[in-house]
C-alpha cells in the first residue's frame, strides 16, 4: 500500500482522533458514579498541602483492602500538577515523581504502617473537634521527655490536668445534656464526667460500661492532681498518668462518636448503609462532624437543611 493510499484510508475511516485533553474542570461531567462530600475532603487536603494550586478535578480511581485496612486512591488536577492522594492515613504524591501507581501503593503501605506505630497528634490538616485536647497532651508528653526535676514533673500534672478539663469542655459542646440533668461548675472534671457518661451510656445494658468510664476517669484525675503537688514526683509516675490520660480521653472520643454513629446507622432517604463521616472546620461554633451517603445524595450538613 503507497503512501497516498494510506492517507485515503486515514480519511475515509470515519474515526475522529481529539488533538487536546478534556480541560480538567469539565471531567466531572463525565463521571458516572461520584461522592460531592468526599471529593470536597480530598481537595481541601490537597490545598491544605499545596496551597499555591488550585485543584481543578479530583477522582476516585478504586479502592484497595490489604489485612483489613481501606485505602481509597484518588487521582487529583491541579493547574500546576498532578498527584496521587491515598487515604488511611491520607497522604498525597506527584505523578511526575511517581508514575507508577503500584509502586507509589505499595510504597504509601510501609510509609503509613511507620507512621501509625508512632503516638498520634494534632493534624492541621485535618481538623478535629478536639484538636485543644490532643495538643494540651502532647505539650505535657514534650515537657515530661525534658524533665529533670520535681518541678518539671509536677509542671506535666498540670499540663494533663488541664487537658482534661479541655476533654470535658469539647464533650459538653458535643452532647446534648437533659435540661433537668446536673450542671457542675466548669472545672469540676468528675462531676462532668458523671453526667456525660450517664447521657452517651444509658440504659441496662450499659451499667458495666458506665461505670468503668467513671472509675477510670475519677482514678486518673486523682492520679494528675497528685502529681501536681507531689515533691517526689518522678519520670515513672509522670509516665504512667500520660498514659492514663491518653486512655480516658480515647474513651471518651470513641464513645462520642459511638454515640453520633449509632443514630444513624443508615440513609434515611436510600436505606443503604454506606454512610461516611466528614468534618467540616466551617461549621458553626468550632467546626463539626456531618454525614453523607455514597449512594443518594442525603446529607444532613447544616448548610444542606437550610437549602
Amino acid at each position: 500500500m503507497n503512501d497516498e493510499s494510506k492517507k485515503e484510508k486515514t480519511e475515509d475511516d470515519g474515526c475522529v482522533t481529539h488533538t487536546h485533553p478534556v480541560p480538567p474542570d469539565d471531567l466531572g461531567r463525565y463521571s458516572i458514579e461520584r461522592d460531592p462530600h468526599s471529593e470536597m475532603d480530598i481537595a481541601n487536603y490537597v490545598s491544605a498541602e499545596a496551597p499555591d494550586e488550585n485543584v481543578q478535578h479530583v477522582e476516585k480511581i478504586k479502592r484497595e483492602v490489604v489485612l483489613g485496612d481501606i485505602y481509597d486512591i484518588w487521582d487529583v488536577i491541579t493547574d500546576k500538577d498532578r498527584w496521587w492522594v491515598i487515604t488511611n492515613l491520607t497522604n498525597l504524591y506527584s505523578q511526575k515523581h511517581f508514575p507508577s501507581l503500584d509502586y507509589t501503593f505499595s510504597f504509601h503501605i510501609g510509609l503509613m504502617m511507620r507512621l501509625k506505630s508512632r503516638s498520634d497528634g494534632v493534624d492541621g490538616n485535618d481538623p478535629s473537634p478536639f484538636d485543644e485536647v490532643l495538643r494540651r497532651g502532647e505539650q505535657a508528653s514534650k515537657k515530661h521527655d525534658s524533665a529533670v526535676e520535681a518541678e518539671d514533673y509536677q509542671a506535666v500534672g498540670m499540663l494533663l490536668r488541664e487537658s482534661l478539663i479541655s476533654l470535658v469542655s469539647a464533650l459538653r459542646r458535643r452532647t446534648t445534656i437533659p435540661v433537668d440533668a446536673d450542671q457542675p461548675q466548669d472545672a469540676n472534671f468528675i462531676g462532668w464526667v458523671e453526667t456525660i457518661t450517664n447521657y452517651l451510656c444509658q440504659g441496662a445494658s450499659n451499667k458495666e460500661l458506665r461505670r468503668h468510664l467513671k472509675n477510670i476517669s475519677k482514678e486518673t484525675w486523682q492520679l494528675v492532681n497528685w502529681l501536681t503537688h507531689a515533691r517526689g514526683a518522678n519520670k515513672t509516675a509522670s509516665s504512667i498518668a500520660i498514659d492514663s490520660c491518653q486512655t480516658v480521653m480515647g474513651h471518651f472520643i470513641q464513645m462520642l462518636q459511638r454515640d453520633r454513629t449509632d443514630k444513624t446507622e443508615e440513609c434515611p432517604i436510600c436505606k443503604s448503609r454506606n454512610v461516611k463521616t466528614h468534618f467540616d472546620i466551617s461549621i458553626h461554633p468550632d467546626g463539626d462532624y456531618y454525614m453523607s451517603c455514597s449512594v443518594c445524595d442525603w446529607t444532613n450538613h447544616p448548610e444542606a437543611s437550610e437549602k
